[in-house]
């Protein structure tokens, strides 16, 4: 009876952190099996573990291949093949020289038996297992149990550490940011408290000398002043007309003022159409609107570049002459 022989062909890998990822395609030799788990003998001795549901158990027999017989590479040589690979027998070809037939596959010539066993698709079983073997076979089971668990949980770690790695990080706003959210929010908040404020009229009273935003609420089409709310800035505080809008709005309102608006962050980046506060030639305090570079400067204005206002205090970033 012809000796057959077993191997463990790697078709795929589950999870990336398996140790045959980069393995796909090739074959080892069998050693044993379990319920979920083949078992190869590597060259230095000691066992390696393949997923069943990763590879495929391939049986074979060292003979001539026949027409029609499937063959797998085992130790290529001359071919256009290499090992691991399962081709199809179309014919024979006698070769004069050396009185050997080489078989014509569907990867080219295959020249020698060497070179391939038989794949024979079936396995040879043993009689009836004896108490060891019962024993060995509860043994492995348990090792393929305990092996299964042990994968399971270091592809669960990999993939818990790979989402932790990919994952995008919250990108903190800078204080500029958070500013400009809250001026863009108090314009918005004003807009609609006065829409949904149906019957009255709303007189807004700025004075930027005193930092201050008064809003008369009357009777719609009367000068009766039903109510009025009141912002002023913080001395050290920079004066935004619109965050001051909002803050006196709601107070004339008889609403609850947002803490956000009370507590914004102060500017950090100068722009155009600020007003910004500096020290003169003569140590005195000089005021000056921000304008462009290359537009004209004095009479209280400063280009956005120049020496005084890269040094100077933003007291005004309101921007209303420049449409913000």
């Amino acid at each position: 009876m012809t000796k057959t022989k077993k191997y463990v062909r790697i078709l795929k890998a589950g999870e990336p952190s398996y140790w045959y990822i980069n393995k796909i395609g090739r074959m080892f030799e069998f050693e044993r099996e379990g319920d979920f788990t083949y078992k190869t003998r590597e060259k230095d001795g000691s066992l390696a573990v393949i997923r069943k549901e990763d590879a495929e158990l391939i049986v074979t027999e060292k003979r001539p291949a026949k027409v029609g017989e499937r063959i797998l590479i085992v130790n290529a040589e001359l071919g256009t093949y290499n090992n691991g690979q399962i081709h199809k027998v179309h014919k024979y070809v006698s070769a004069s020289s050396d009185n050997n037939e080489h078989i014509v596959t569907d990867a080219g010539f295959v020249f020698w038996t060497s070179e391939y066993e038989v794949i024979v698709n079936n396995e040879v079983k043993n009689g009836e297992a004896d108490e060891v073997e019962r024993y060995d076979t509860a043994v492995e089971t348990a090792r393929d149990a305990i092996e299964e668990l042990r994968l399971a949980a270091y592809a669960k770690g990999f993939e818990d550490a790979r989402r932790e790695l990919t994952a995008t990080a919250p990108v903190e706003k800078t204080t500029q940011e958070r500013r400009d959210e809250i001026v863009e929010k108090a314009k918005a908040d004003v807009s609609g408290l006065l829409k949904r404020d149906i019957g009255h009229d709303h007189e807004f009273i700025v004075n930027t000398e005193k930092r201050t935003v008064v809003v008369l609420r009357k009777l719609r089409g009367c000068t009766n002043i039903v109510r009025r709310g009141i912002a002023k800035a913080a001395p050290n505080d920079c004066f935004n007309v619109h965050i001051g809008e909002a803050i006196a709005l709601h107070r004339a309102l008889g609403l609850e003022v947002p803490d956000e608006y009370l507590n914004a962050p102060q500017p950090t980046e100068v722009r155009v159409g600020d007003v910004v506060a500096y020290r003169g030639f003569y140590k005195t305090i000089e005021y000056a609107t921000v304008v462009a570079d290359g537009e004209p400067t004095g009479g209280g204005r400063a280009a956005l570049t120049s020496i005084a206002v890269k040094h100077a205090k933003i007291i005004d970033d309101s921007r209303t002459e420049v449409g913000e």
